[in-house]
């Protein structure tokens, strides 16, 4: 009998809840709406992209000239590494096949790359001058975190002041007095890097080191986007 009960009960409540949705009214007087604000600061984290083609017949031999160039380098770009000031890692590593008009196999190619970043451009270009096995195939410019999260929460307080003065001018126009906040969300952009600068990625070694490249950042903006309803009041 107590299994029976609560089957009722279970049954009971669950249709109170159905007629209820059935009779909620729809909403009223909600207004939906998008802000945005934006901060232009000038990009301070710099990136070198350096690499190296090579071709043959056979493919270890390929990849063991790509492995002696990258060791070259990283041991190079070592001497100068400090975490913010200039990171150095890897990039990509890939061997593939060429083929003639029938499809076959004529021989080999293989590209790797060698990437400094970091906020210190001096360090970052006078090192990629120094290594002698591999040549410079981009440059590009960002922000750091620090940058970033400091003009973000600049761009996040514009895009929120502009959201409730809207709000408060659109509430006005439509004859309310005021409004509420239903729901709101907020999302920034992720700038990432912006190529200045190209170069050919493949060119012989340097018998001597050259001259560091000339660099010159530029600026990015930061984008915050408030969105959401309001109810007028």
């Amino acid at each position: 009998m107590r299994t029976t009960r609560t089957i009722l009960a279970g049954c009971a409540l669950a249709a109170a809840f159905a007629a209820s949705a059935q009779v909620m009214p729809p909403p009223q007087n909600v207004l939906q709406l998008q802000t945005t604000g934006n901060v232009e600061v000038q990009q301070d984290l710099l990136q070198m992209r350096l690499t190296t083609t090579k071709e043959g017949s056979d493919p270890t031999a390929v990849q063991n000239q790509l492995k002696a160039a990258l060791d070259a380098a990283l041991t190079e770009a070592r001497k100068g590494a400090q975490p913010e000031q200039m990171d150095v890692r890897t990039g990509n590593f890939s061997i593939f096949p060429r083929n003639n008009r029938e499809g076959r196999i004529t021989g080999w190619a293989g590209t790797t790359e060698l990437v400094l970043e970091g906020r210190d451009f001096a360090r970052i270009t006078q090192t990629a001058a120094r290594i002698q096995t591999m040549t410079l195939g981009a440059v590009s410019f960002g922000l750091s975190r620090e940058q970033r999260a400091k003009v973000e929460g600049e761009a996040q307080s514009q895009a929120i002041e502009r959201f409730k003065a809207k709000s408060a001018e659109l509430a006005k126009a439509f004859g309310f007095t005021g409004y509420t906040l239903r729901e709101v969300s907020v999302n920034a952009n992720e700038p990432g890097f912006m190529p200045r600068m190209r170069m050919a990625a493949e060119a012989a070694p340097m018998s001597s080191p050259s001259a560091p490249v000339p660099v010159e950042p530029g600026r990015s903006t930061v984008t915050v986007t408030v969105s959401g309803s309001v109810q007028l009041r």
